[in-house]
């Protein structure tokens, strides 16, 4: 799998999107020709020598000696590109213990943890920015753990708007869940939310991290689609083995690949530190090092990093829906260069 991802703000992200049927991003690469080797000819790029320092960075493994300061931009067609928005579940009374004592951690007081009330007053305020700068208005779909402390997060930030008389549908978190105090979230108006067992954090040993079944979490969340989890009961975690670094990014690698066969353009994940911290730092090893240091530092609590990914082999299989084909209706249109090259005799006439 060749994906590359580029970090940016939510407003720069969109900018790209709408204005352009192609993605234009500077790359640090020596050579933008090694960066696309594996690339089918047909997908188009190009090359300047005047931009400004280079941001593109991908999964492959260079060192800053493999870079020079003469940036290049390099495109991509839109349809092969994702804006992700990734965010990191407000703090949970596990953060809290576990700061204290990090033996607390092993503590059963602390399974599938809920958020605390300085958790929902980050919810409130995340909330608050994704409405003002209208990211709310552009999420296609809401990806999130099937855990409680960040599905309560997801529907707190992404839900829908307050119920209005006469409109019926299904809430997508009832009043009071995990000890919240809160009133039930309405999806009304809301993008679809879908658990998804592959973004959760490091599984085992910490009880935190352990779920519910979902015949428990589903009256708790009406209208989160938990279709995709195979096992009511949460046989993943384990008490006594705990998933190493370099399989939650094995798996976070799987995510990114299985999002690709996803219609959706614009995408909400909502997850855990772990998972996030270990699946971006698989890149940005091509970036300058202040970029690296954006992509792959932990979260916060209730923090939000909006980055594009580009399919560079093929995974996703939709085509375009702003390219439009010309020639309707159908007449010559021999571009003047390609006549010259097809009848040389008369360049000098």
């Amino acid at each position: 799998m060749s994906i590359s991802i580029i970090y940016s703000t939510p407003s720069t992200a969109s900018s790209y999107a709408l204005n352009s049927s192609f993605v234009s991003f500077p790359t640090t690469l020596t050579s933008i020709s090694k960066l696309l080797s594996s690339s089918p000819p047909h997908r188009p790029f190009r090359l300047r020598t005047t931009l400004p320092p280079p941001i593109l960075c991908s999964s492959s493994s260079l060192s800053v000696s493999d870079m020079d300061a003469t940036g290049g931009e390099s495109l991509y067609p839109l349809h092969r590109t994702k804006t992700l928005h990734l965010v990191r579940h407000a703090q949970g009374i596990h953060n809290v213990e576990g700061e204290k004592d990090h033996d607390a951690y092993l503590s059963y007081d602390l399974f599938d943890a809920n958020i605390t009330p300085l958790g929902w007053k980050q919810v409130d305020n995340l909330r608050k920015h994704v409405h003002a700068c209208g990211l709310s208005k552009r999420v296609d779909l809401v990806v999130v753990s099937p855990l409680l402390r960040t599905m309560q997060t997801a529907v707190g930030v992404f839900g829908g708007e307050a119920y209005t008389d006469g409109i019926n549908v299904p809430p997508l978190m009832a009043a009071n869940t995990g000890k919240s105090g809160r009133p039930a979230i309405s999806s009304l108006n809301s993008p679809p939310f879908v658990a998804v067992e592959l973004c959760r954090e490091h599984l085992g040993v910490h009880p935190c991290d352990k779920r519910r079944s979902i015949t428990e979490y589903r009256p708790l969340f009406p209208a989160v689609d938990f279709s995709l989890i195979e096992n009511d009961d949460d046989i993943l975690w384990t008490p006594d083995i705990r998933e190493r670094n370099e399989e939650v990014s094995a798996r976070g690698q799987k995510f990114l690949k299985w999002l690709w066969t996803r219609k959706e353009k614009e995408i909400a994940i909502v997850s855990h530190s772990g998972f996030l911290f270990h699946t971006l730092s698989a890149f940005g090893n091509d970036c300058h090092p202040s970029v690296k240091s954006e992509i792959c530092t932990h979260f916060a609590n209730c923090e939000l990093r909006s980055v594009v990914i580009i399919d560079r082999s093929m995974i996703g299989s939709d085509s375009s829906t702003t390219n439009y084909p010309g020639k309707i209706p159908s007449g010559l249109d021999l571009p003047s260069d390609i006549a010259s090259e097809k009848h040389p005799e008369e360049k000098g006439a």
